[in-house]
């Protein structure tokens, strides 16, 4: 069965900027997983609900508008979870409402955790090195639009790879 992820994929430069970063300080797993902020964390499907859950990401996108992320600081989810992040401090409450209108029809899942919008930057390291991360990532902020969010689908030997993108509809323009 298809392992999927639906997520919002951080823009250039910093995706590329915390990826590296996410790989300097030990997190080897993020050569093979795109910077992003979750709308649906891993789930499995079966290849004949594929096709409806692709025509519900395509329904949800439209119906959606797009929106500002303003990504500054670092947050931690220790110690239920080994995981520092890139907090969210604008768009928050529009990926929740994003992640809650995906989280329907055939990908109604109950989550581990509440939902937190945020991006990780290191997972499962030691204390040290989450430290680290936390510490050195303090300053870092940017700022993007979000137009789009995309459906993932992980390989075993390349890792998380997008399969599809949905672009959020433009606003009505008044005449």
């Amino acid at each position: 069965m298809p392992t999927i992820g639906v997520a919002v994929a951080i823009p250039e430069p910093w995706a590329s900027e915390l990826q590296d970063y996410r790989t300097a300080v030990g997190d080897t797993t993020a050569t093979r997983i795109p910077t992003h902020i979750t709308l649906i964390p891993p789930c499995e499907v079966t290849p004949d609900v594929l096709g409806q859950v692709e025509q519900h990401l395509a329904d949800v996108a439209v119906a959606e508008e797009p929106f500002s992320v303003h990504l500054r600081g670092t947050g931690t989810f220790r110690p239920v979870s080994p995981v520092v992040f890139v907090s969210l401090v604008e768009g928050i409450s529009r990926c929740e409402q994003l992640a809650d209108a995906v989280r329907n029809g055939p990908l109604e899942i109950d989550l581990a955790f509440p939902y937190h919008p945020h991006v990780t930057v290191a997972h499962h390291l030691d204390d040290v090195a989450l430290d680290q991360a936390f510490d050195e990532l303090a300053s870092f902020e940017c700022q993007f639009a979000v137009t789009e969010f995309h459906l993932y689908v992980h390989d075993d030997s390349r890792g998380w790879r997008p399969a599809s993108r949905f672009a959020l509809r433009a606003p009505a323009v008044e005449e």
